[in-house]
This record gives C-alpha cells, sequence and structure tokens, in this order.
C-alpha cells in the first residue's frame, strides 16, 4: 500500500518498488511506473496500485477419482503481474487517494481466477484416475496439468499475469480411506517384521545348536584325547616298569654275580687261610711235642728234689702279684695249730 501525507490541500504519493503506480487526471496519464513520488490534488486524481513483485497463491480443494474416491488436492501457484497497465485496465487496483487503500479486491478475484483455473484441470486429470493410481503418480500428472492448464489459458495473458511455478504439495484421501490403505501396508510390514523376527529367532536357535554341536564335540574330542592320555600314560608307566624290572634284573644278575665271585674269593681266601693255619698249629704243635719231648728228656735223670724246686719256681713265676698280705688272727691260730701239730709229728715219723 502506497504511503500517503497531507500538506496544505494537497496529498504526497511515495510507492515502494514493487508496487506499479499510475496517475490519471482529467482522463489523461500523468504518472506511471514502480516506486514512483509525487504531489497531486485528491479531487481531480485517479489512483491505481499494481503489485509486481512474486505472490504466493496456495489453494486447497477437492476432486474425486475414477473409482468415486473422494481426495484433497494442496497446491500452490507462484504468479506475478508482467504488464500493469492490462491488469489495471482489466481489474480495479485503485486506491483511495486519501488513505491509499484499494477500493475493491482486486488480488482475490485474480486469486479465485487463478484457483479455478488450476482446480478444473485437476479435476480432468483425476476424474480419468484410480485412487491407487493417484496416490503414487498424482501429485507429478497433477502439477503437469496445472502448469500446462494455465500456461494454455488465454484469460491470464489478457489480464497481465504470467504463471512462474506450480507446485502440488499433496494428494491425500479421505482419512478413513487413507486408514484403510495404510492397513494392508502396516500388515505388510508386520508381517515382514514377524518374519525377520522368526528368521532372527530362527538364525539364533541354529547358532546357539551349532554351538551345542560344537561343545558337544569339543567335549568327545576331549575325552578321545583323554583316552589316548590314559592309554599313553599306562603304556608309559608299563614301559618304565618294564624297564625298571630290566634294569633291576640286571643288576640283580649283577650283585649275584659280584656275590658270587666275592663268596667264592672269600671261600678261596677261607681256604687257603685255613690251610696255611692248620699247616701253623701242625708246625707249632710239632714244635711244641718236640719241646715238650726234648723237656720230658732233660728231667727224665733229674732227682725229685730238684723237680720239687723246679716246680715251686715255676709256681711262683704264674702267681699273681700281692702287694701286701693281712694275716687275721684266725688264720694265724689255725696256721700256728698245723705248724705245731707239724713240729710234734716229725720226731715220730
Amino acid at each position: 500500500m502506497a504511503d500517503i501525507t497531507r500538506r496544505l490541500g494537497w496529498r504526497h504519493l511515495r510507492g515502494a518498488p514493487t508496487a506499479h503506480v499510475r496517475h490519471h487526471r482529467s482522463g489523461r496519464l500523468v504518472h506511471d511506473g514502480p516506486g514512483l513520488s509525487f504531489w497531486y490534488r485528491s479531487l481531480t486524481a485517479a489512483l491505481s496500485e499494481v503489485p509486481v513483485d512474486d505472490r504466493e497463491l496456495a489453494m486447497t480443494f477437492h476432486a474425486r477419482t475414477s473409482d468415486f474416491q473422494d481426495v484433497a488436492v494442496q497446491a500452490t501457484v507462484t504468479y506475478r503481474i508482467v504488464d500493469p497497465g492490462i491488469a489495471a485496465a482489466r481489474l480495479d487496483f485503485s486506491i483511495d487517494p486519501d488513505t491509499g487503500a484499494w477500493r475493491g479486491a482486486p488480488l482475490e478475484q485474480l486469486g479465485s481466477l487463478l484457483t479455478e483455473t488450476a482446480q478444473q484441470h485437476a479435476l480432468d486429470v483425476l476424474a480419468r484416475t484410480s485412487l491407487a493410481a493417484a496416490l503414487v503418480d498424482g501429485v507429478a500428472s497433477v502439477r503437469e496439468r496445472i502448469a500446462g492448464g494455465l500456461a494454455a489459458e488465454p484469460r491470464l495473458p489478457a489480464t497481465g499475469i504470467e504463471v512462474v511455478a506450480v507446485r502440488v504439495v499433496a494428494l491425500r484421501p479421505e482419512p478413513e480411506v487413507e486408514r484403510a490403505l495404510r492397513t494392508p501396508a502396516r500388515e505388510q510390514i508386520q508381517q515382514e517384521a514377524d518374519k525377520a523376527t522368526y528368521e532372527r529367532r530362527a538364525v539364533a536357535v541354529e547358532r546357539e545348536r551349532a554351538i551345542a554341536e560344537n561343545e558337544l564335540a569339543s567335549q568327545i574330542e576331549l575325552a578321545r584325547r583323554e583316552e589316548q592320555l590314559v592309554d599313553q600314560r599306562g603304556t608309559n608307566a608299563r614301559r618304565e616298569a618294564e624297564e625298571h624290572a630290566a634294569a633291576d634284573a640286571v643288576r640283580a644278575g649283577a650283585e649275584a654275580a659280584r656275590t658270587v665271585r666275592l663268596a667264592e674269593a672269600e671261600s678261596t681266601r677261607t681256604v687257603q687261610l685255613a690251610k696255611a693255619e692248620a699247616a701253623a698249629a701242625r708246625e707249632v704243635g710239632e714244635a711244641r711235642a718236640a719241646a715238650q719231648a726234648a723237656w720230658l728228656r732233660v728231667h727224665e735223670d733229674v732227682d725229685v728234689a730238684t723237680l720239687h724246686a723246679l716246680t715251686g719256681t715255676r709256681l711262683a713265676e704264674n702267681l699273681p702279684r700281692i702287694d701286701s698280705v693281712t694275716v687275721s688272727p684266725d688264720v694265724l691260730t689255725g696256721l700256728l695249730a698245723r705248724l705245731g701239730n707239724g713240729a710234734s709229728g716229725g720226731p715220730e715219723q
């Protein structure tokens, strides 16, 4: 909207760069262009303001598919006014010279024109399309049909309007239909999820079974190796016992042979020693016998008194050594009595 100020009965208009202002005075075009600024009198001026920027027009309408299903179409049309003079001549873009506000609603008229034209082409294409196909490829086909229809619409260039772009945001069926359409997909997804769950469980069970089989095989292999180990240990122990027995037999044989040799040597030495001792004893006996015979031959011619003297001498030599003699009265009395008896008996003999 233009900015208008008052000064002493005059009005000053200052437009925006995106607004095309047309000023007529007494039927003549005085000012024409965007972003103008000028003075005028409100009683003689006829003003029009046409926006020349890009405008976004959002629209929502309902259509029916070939299978009699209602769908809601959400679209956006971008347009701009390329010929403000023609647009101002075809639509009421006049503004109040005192306030700068539009006297009518030109943008609403323009929006109705674009909406009805786009809706007509969308209805035409959706009426020959099923709901499933519309939901799958309807956005592209409706967009292309609306863009082509608006480009070929002769009223838009005649009004000075150019369509810049067309966007179809969504095609939505009724909520009940949409839920019904989602159900098979959800069921399919749920079935696939359940299948994946079952497969995962089956894989887990298979892996557990494989693990259990591996553990059992490992235990069997371990038991077999333990059996082999026990057999090997028994074989080693038996072999070691046999070797020890053989070594003990060899050692015992060697000890027996050594004992036999020692016994034989000892027997030979004993026999030799016995023979030597016997010979020595025989020689000693012979020498003693010879000495005794010689001793007896010596004493054959000796008288008895001499023999008694020799006997006393030998007896004295063989008696033990006497250091002291204790004579008790009894012994002395008996000895004296014997001596007395001997003295008295001597003359009688």
